[in-house]
């Protein structure tokens, strides 16, 4: 038996060393007929093997995640364009001095209100930075409940390995040295994954269905801070599965309430018959990482 895993490791190898040959002499990679079929990007990338490449995208961070033990995450959603606090600060001081330098040199029409809109940007960022210190602190709470229990019973904080918001959870746990997880997903505006997720927790995806399953496989809990169209996706497909009866009821937390009750008038919903009343008891609303995280809790009764 060893004999045999022993060979087929070594034509794996030689498949793979055959492929990194041609990058290392800047050889173009024709399509090949006698190549092996699992080392033959060619035939990978037709439209006719998408659903090998689908089980492949399903089954690489599954088999990652079951080997380094997490069972069990906290899904943190929200704005990939949030920036930290010492980031908006240190943007806001560039955008005033700017505004001041131009000021101060009898500036013409469009030089002064491109400063002042850089300003406007500014503040705003500065304004938002608030959301991603209050992701890092419930981060935080996650990874302090976690670290006493033994590894199958603790929770880790999952996010879609971005910037932002995304950014603000995986430091907050990682600050206490807890593994983190990031589920990537690649852009037409190339994106890396964040510094803070665990080396061999960082999986990058093409599927955005694919990676969305891969969120709900291990949740225990999902927590949506403000965020945009890929939040609003994220949140909405999570709501939809509970609510229909494809995945078991969980703590879906709304965080900022005046944020979302400005954005969704659910009540609208209501009032038309879309949903029924009933279905406002399948998330709650939270404004600061403590109660975010005491749902939690209770639900589970921790």
């Amino acid at each position: 038996m060893q004999q045999t895993q022993d060979l087929l490791a070594s034509s794996l190898s030689n498949a793979w060393a055959e492929l990194q040959a041609h990058v290392r002499n800047e050889q173009p990679l024709d399509a090949d007929a006698y190549r092996l079929a699992f080392a033959d990007p060619e035939f990978l990338l037709r439209r006719e093997t998408r659903g090998i490449r689908m089980q492949l995208e399903m089954l690489k961070p599954e088999l990652g995640q079951q080997a380094q033990g997490i069972e069990n995450t906290v899904v943190v959603f929200g704005s990939a364009r949030f920036p930290s606090p010492e980031t908006a600060s240190a943007s806001l001081a560039a955008a005033r001095a700017r505004l001041e330098k131009i000021n101060a040199a009898s500036p013409d029409a469009a030089a002064l209100q491109d400063a002042q809109e850089a300003l406007r940007v500014a503040e705003r960022h500065t304004r938002n930075a608030h959301h991603y210190e209050q992701a890092r602190l419930f981060a935080r709470l996650v990874a302090t409940y976690s670290q006493p229990l033994p590894h199958a019973s603790q929770l880790f904080i999952c996010t879609g390995g971005g910037p932002g918001i995304m950014e603000a959870a995986n430091r907050g746990a990682h600050e206490l040295g807890a593994p983190t997880v990031g589920l990537n997903i690649v852009l037409p505006h190339e994106q890396s994954g964040n510094p803070y997720i665990t080396p061999s927790l960082n999986f990058k995806f093409h599927y955005f269905a694919l990676r969305k399953m891969h969120f709900m496989m291990r949740a225990k809990a999902l927590v949506a801070f403000p965020g945009g169209f890929g939040t609003l996706d994220e949140l909405f497909e999570v709501i939809t599965l509970v609510q229909t009866g494809k995945a078991k009821p969980l703590p879906i937390v709304l965080f900022g309430t005046d944020y979302w009750k400005r954005l969704i008038n659910f009540d609208v919903l209501i009032e038309e018959g879309a949903i029924s009343a009933k279905d406002m008891a399948l998330f709650d609303y939270a404004d600061t990482p403590q109660a975010a995280w005491d749902i939690i809790r209770n639900f589970y009764r921790l």
